[in-house]
């Protein structure tokens, strides 16, 4: 991982928490005649799709799995079978998700994001964690920033016969950002529980598409730890030079993502990029990294950037789905055996994984790769006599 530099200087001088001078604040730096070069990332990057390269897959209709129509879910699972063979990613319609909620999450992040830097920084992310806020990651890297700020609350679902669900993301917040953003809490709360919701049932039709128990994924994952974070890309004149986001697999399992109507999301199929026209009923949902190990390579997991606007803000509402920390992520039974491929990752834990890309690796398009040698070597190092 690239170190920070304490000497970099964004904005006027601000003492965070953790003793550097690293904020983020677009409203200066767009004032500056030229982008800074921490923020300009290599031509290869940034070079945009074309108007006409938008990706033009059906999204799934879900409709059919919520009404038990076994017809309609073996088609539904065919679909999703296909799209994550090819590129990992998919649109879901028909999710049973309150729209009007979707909205006030989007509004509550906004407020939070227009509050003064200082009472943002004041929630910062510290080393290593999951959750707080955090501006261009510029607290954890010093090159290739990326144009954005981030608001991240952990959740963890409590399952029956639990008497209430813990309010973990309401606390959170109140504690954090103020009493004042108590409603935020509740609103966000429900939107997580709503989200994991989805997951589960995203999960139940994987595991049909794969050729398992319908329940198996979501038994799986059921009771990990997920992280829902808000992304503000504020407006770039040099958009061309930078990016909201760089080119990246997600190192997690499961990504739920809703966009705006300005879009900025692109993803890298059939050799190229290709833009994913916003659209207000729609989830975006792609594999990431760990499901890629769990299905051991049958499903890719996506590379996904996002581009920056040149004269609207962007945002975004992101769902990260996890296992336990604890649970060994190694491929079922049934895709393995004579006749399957030889398995192409070693087992691992999810808080291995999630070590590596907070502390020792910036996730990236080879991150799976350099973690699978990263952890053969820490344990050839702690076998050592």
């Amino acid at each position: 991982m690239e170190s920070i530099s304490p000497s970099l200087l964004l904005t006027p001088p601000f003492q965070s928490k953790n003793g550097l001078n690293l904020v983020f604040d677009a409203s200066l730096l767009q004032q500056q005649p030229n982008l800074p070069t921490q923020f300009l990332w290599p031509h290869e990057d940034t070079s945009y799709a074309a108007a006409a390269d938008e990706l033009n897959d059906p999204p799934v209709d879900l409709a059919g799995f919520f009404h038990g129509d076994r017809g309609l879910i073996n088609s539904t699972a065919a679909q999703i079978r296909t799209a994550c063979s090819n590129h990992g990613f998919f649109q879901v319609v028909n999710h049973g998700v309150d729209l009007a909620l979707v909205r006030a999450a989007h509004q509550h992040m906004d407020a939070f994001f227009s509050l003064p830097l200082r009472r943002k920084l004041a929630v910062g992310r510290q080393p290593g964690g999951l959750r707080g806020y955090s501006g261009a990651h510029a607290d954890r890297f010093s090159s290739k920033l990326p144009w954005k700020e981030t608001f991240s609350v952990t959740y963890k679902h409590a399952p029956a016969p639990a008497p209430a669900p813990a309010l973990d993301v309401v606390n959170y917040i109140k504690r954090g950002v103020g009493q004042d953003f108590e409603e935020s809490g509740y609103v966000l709360q429900r939107y997580c529980e709503a989200m994991h919701e989805l997951s589960m049932a995203i999960f139940e039709l994987l595991a049909i598409s794969l050729g398992l128990e319908q329940l198996q994924c979501r038994e799986f994952f059921e009771g990990g730890c997920s992280v829902m974070r808000g992304n503000n890309y504020p407006p770039c004149k040099e958009a061309g030079l930078t990016l909201g986001t760089g080119p990246h697999s997600d190192p997690n399992a499961l990504t739920l993502l809703h966009q705006d109507e300005v879009g900025g999301l692109e993803i890298f199929a059939d050799n190229k990029w290709r833009a994913i026209r916003p659209c207000r009923e729609a989830f975006v949902v792609n594999i990431g990294d760990t499901f890629m190990a769990l299905c051991n390579g049958r499903y890719k997991s996506c590379l996904h950037r996002a581009v920056v606007n040149k004269e609207r803000v962007r945002r975004s509402l992101v769902f990260f789905v996890n296992p336990n920390e604890d649970k060994v992520v190694r491929p079922p039974g049934r895709l393995l055996g004579p006749t399957a491929p030889a398995r192409l990752y070693p087992d691992f834990t999810w808080s291995d994984l999630r070590d590596f890309t907070q502390n020792h690796y910036r996730a990236d398009t080879c991150t799976l790769q350099h973690f699978v040698s990263w952890l053969s070597n820490k344990t050839q190092h702690y076998s050592l006599p």
